[in-house]
């Protein structure tokens, strides 16, 4: 089964069911008139949308309740989420950025997930611009992978836990590298560094991706590009440290975690050099590791980043997510 949220009226928009080409939607506002609704009471709620899933494949819904599927007018799944939580499940992302500064990786790395409590009261559609004031702050993109999960109790071990992912989607987890330093410095974390992320148009059920999910990963290339030109391909399966019943049970150790959570992946990232990288930080990082200094730029204005997943057919998976890096206008007074 595969879920979209289309923009408007409110905040939190429509639901819809999507085809499994991704060319056409349903709304189904007597199931659940959003996609929180449907994680709010998903144990009830899943059956019945898979039903209309099935109607839509079968065409046995009425032709003028069927719309095209427009990444434009598609939110993020979730628009606004009650957590965001986002891994670095990559040790070889973890281990290449710590080298450039000449810090080794400290064994715990190996067996505790590093995670930060990202913005989760707005998310942006797929299509929706990266609005910065700034260029000096270091625009960077990073390509992950993301499960929003049902209920999940407080203290539930990682083998339970993978049975709590719901929802498989693509993230793009905006970064603004040169705010970074300082805040870490601070010794309290992330915050003006890490602005709104963005969300693949469509959010997928496990049971979908068919054998390309198993172990609680995603075994598929995740293809990212700016301006046209590859940055990498990495495999989201490959070199994952920690699987997501690993993120969510690290996340849920001390607290239960809502409905509508969302788990990052973290920057995807493989050891073979051939598959490139999913941010610019990493090509930097080799760069500066290779030549004594980076030469690759961060994003300009005017830049268009792209990220996507294909299947073995080249269908894309998710839809893609399709950014214009954008100054942003200052605010009325």
């Amino acid at each position: 089964m595969k879920l979209a949220t289309l923009k408007g009226p409110g905040r939190d928009g429509r639901l819809v069911v999507v085809s499994a080409d991704l060319t056409r939607a349903v709304e189904v506002p007597r199931i659940a008139p959003t996609l929180q609704a449907a994680l709010d009471d998903w144990a009830a709620m899943a059956p019945a949308l898979e039903q209309a899933a099935l109607r839509l494949a079968r065409d046995q819904v009425d032709a003028d309740e069927v719309v095209p599927l427009d990444p434009a007018q598609c939110g993020a799944p979730l628009p606004r989420a009650y957590q965001f939580a986002d891994g670095s499940a990559y040790l070889h992302h973890v281990e290449l950025v710590r080298r450039a500064r000449g810090a080794e990786m400290p064994p715990s790395f190996l067996h505790d997930p590093l995670m930060y409590q990202g913005a989760s009261d707005g998310f942006l559609g797929p299509t929706d611009p990266i609005e910065v004031a700034d260029e000096a702050f270091g625009i960077d993109l990073e390509a992950e992978v993301a499960v929003i999960t049902d209920d999940v109790p407080m203290g539930i071990d990682a083998l339970s836990a993978h049975r709590h992912v719901v929802l498989v989607m693509l993230l793009n987890d905006v970064s603004l590298r040169r705010l970074v330093p300082d805040e870490l410095a601070k010794g309290f974390g992330f915050f003006q560094g890490k602005p709104r992320s963005a969300c693949s148009p469509v959010a997928v059920t496990p049971a979908q991706l068919g054998t390309a999910w198993r172990e609680a990963k995603l075994y598929r290339p995740l293809l990212s590009s700016i301006n046209g030109k590859e940055l990498g391909r990495p495999d989201a399966g490959v070199d994952m440290q920690f699987d997501f019943g690993q993120l969510i049970a690290h996340a849920a150790r001390t607290r239960p975690l809502a409905a509508g959570t969302i788990i990052g992946s973290g920057t995807i990232s493989n050891k073979d050099p051939a598959t490139g990288s999913s941010c610019l930080a990493e090509v930097r990082t080799i760069e500066q590791i290779e030549q004594g200094q980076p030469a690759t730029p961060f994003l300009k204005f005017g830049d268009r980043v792209r990220i996507d997943m294909l299947d073995d057919a080249g269908r894309s998976i998710f839809g893609a997510i399709d950014q214009e890096v954008v100054r942003y206008p200052s605010p009325v007074r």
